[in-house]
C-alpha cells in the first residue's frame, strides 16, 4: 500500500531561474469527481493519458492510484463529464540535490501561477531548497488543482508577486 501514498509539498516560485535545464511536458487535465476527502481527474500529459484517483490522508500525504488509458477516452471525458473546462499549464521537470522538483506554469485562467513540487519518501524528509522556492503553499487548499479548477488563479485579483509578499 505504501507505494500509492503521495507524500508533496508545494512553493510559489520566485523568478525563473529554473527554467535552465528543465524538461518540459504539457498537461491538460479535467475532473470527473470531486469530493471533500477524494478526486477523480483525468490528465493527458504529452501523448499519455492518465486517470487518477486522489484521496486525502492528511497533512501532506495522499493516497494515489494511476492508470494510464487512450488520449481519445481523455479528450471525451473533458468534454462530456467535467462540469469545468480542463486545467492547462506546462510541467517542467529540474533536478536538485538528487531530488526531482516539477514546476507547474498555469495557462489560460490560471495563467501568472507557477509552483513547485516535490515528493518525499516520509512527512519529515530533508531536502535542498533551491534559491526559486518560494512560500511554502502545502497546507493551503487554494493551491490544489482542483480548486483552481473552480475557481481560476485570474479570480482571486491578486499576482503571483504580491501572494509571495502575503505569504513571504
Amino acid at each position: 500500500m505504501a507505494t500509492n501514498l503521495e507524500i508533496e509539498r508545494k512553493f510559489l516560485v520566485i523568478g525563473e531561474s529554473w527554467k535552465a535545464g528543465a524538461k518540459a511536458v504539457p498537461i491538460s487535465q479535467g475532473y470527473l469527481y470531486k469530493g471533500k476527502d477524494m478526486v477523480l481527474r483525468a490528465r493527458t500529459k504529452g501523448d499519455k493519458g492518465i486517470l487518477t484517483i486522489k484521496a486525502d490522508k492528511g497533512g501532506i500525504s495522499r493516497l494515489e492510484f494511476e492508470y494510464e488509458i487512450p488520449v481519445d477516452d481523455v479528450k471525451a471525458m473533458f468534454s462530456e463529464l467535467c462540469a469545468d473546462p480542463p486545467l492547462e499549464k506546462t510541467r517542467h521537470i529540474v533536478k536538485v540535490g538528487g531530488m526531482t522538483w516539477e514546476i507547474d506554469e498555469f495557462h489560460g485562467v490560471n495563467q501568472g501561477l507557477v509552483m513547485a513540487e516535490i515528493e518525499l519518501e516520509n512527512a519529515d524528509q530533508s531536502f535542498d531548497m533551491p534559491e526559486w522556492a518560494g512560500p511554502e503553499v502545502s497546507d493551503d487548499n487554494r493551491f490544489f488543482n482542483a480548486y483552481l479548477s473552480e475557481k481560476p488563479f485570474s479570480t482571486w485579483g491578486i499576482t503571483q508577486a504580491e501572494l509571495i509578499a502575503e505569504k513571504g
